[in-house]
């Protein structure tokens, strides 16, 4: 048989694995909620065991923060996540012991912007944002992922506060920060100022223009930090078409024309890949790379 190529899309609130052929075309994919590590990991080892014989590489994308220096001693770890059970472990470890394939780590929304880039002609530089539960990013510059001592932790920076947030003194839900973009704009903060979880909340709500407020903000900070040729947004929030049609109206006034930037409908859109699929994509190609190098 020809090789395979796995995929593991590690999320806070499910996995999803997936093997995919030479095309990179799904020849089987599962998905189960993310409970316990020793739980979890043992049905994504389940998975790939049906596999192993045709298996050239696996790519794992995590959600974070997660160590991906390689000469660490950590490296392949899940860091410093407020996840209850899963700070500190090792994933990679953990997986890989049951196989002998190469492996690819680094985080899912980095998983997400290669799929991206793969689907979009002529694009090498892109910026992925989801917007869910949590909020992360990847970006990519002619080809290759930005970032150093480690990856790019861009759901925690701080955002100017909407009005309203000012007088209601809201700083957001997330545990480290008072002020950071994930407490502003992720899902919960939705409940947190409404008492309605997101999906309830009629589309007029007034709730929507203050997330559309700090998501546009992210769209600024990728424009002027990386000045892509493209921004997605992936994640439950921006599944709504009101929602990226708010984005491009807040990041325009924003902007004030600082940049040249393409059409904002081109520039500013949701995700290529169907159905979430984006990560998955761009698993299987990591997965052939590490295979390859």
């Amino acid at each position: 048989m020809a090789k395979l190529y796995g995929s593991v899309e590690a999320g806070g609130t499910k996995f999803v694995c997936a093997v995919g052929d030479a095309d990179f075309q799904i020849v089987e994919k599962v998905q189960f909620p993310t409970t316990t590590p020793y739980e979890t990991i043992e049905k994504t080892v389940a998975f790939f065991k049906k596999f192993e014989a045709d298996l050239a590489g696996i790519a794992i994308g995590s959600f974070g923060p997660i160590d991906i220096d390689e000469n660490s001693q950590t490296y392949g770890f899940i860091t410093t996540t407020p996840k209850p059970n899963w700070a500190d472990v090792d994933l990679v470890g953990l997986i890989s012991k049951d196989f002998k394939v190469p492996f690819y780590f680094t985080t899912d929304v980095n998983s997400s912007a290669y799929g991206e880039a793969l689907v979009r002609k002529g694009v090498n530089s892109l910026v992925y944002y989801t917007i869910g539960t949590g909020i992360g990013a990847g970006a990519i510059q002619n080809g290759e992922f930005i970032g150093g001592l480690g990856h790019t932790e861009a759901g925690h920076v701080y955002m100017a506060l909407h009005p309203k947030d000012v007088a209601d003194e809201f700083s957001g839900t997330c545990p480290f920060h008072k002020g950071c973009l994930e407490g502003l704009a992720a899902g919960p903060s939705l409940e947190a100022r409404t008492g309605i979880r997101g999906e309830e909340i009629a589309q007029n709500a007034d709730v929507w223009e203050i997330q559309a407020y700090y998501i546009a903000q992210a769209a600024i900070q990728a424009t002027v930090l990386y000045r892509p040729q493209v921004i997605v947004f992936g994640g439950g929030v921006m599944a709504q078409e009101h929602m990226i049609k708010r984005v491009r109206s807040k990041f325009t006034a924003l902007l004030n024309d600082y940049l040249p930037v393409p059409d904002v409908e081109s520039y500013i859109v949701t995700p290529a890949v169907a159905e979430n699929g984006s990560a998955t994509l761009g698993n299987f190609a990591l997965a052939k790379k590490v295979a390859e190098r």
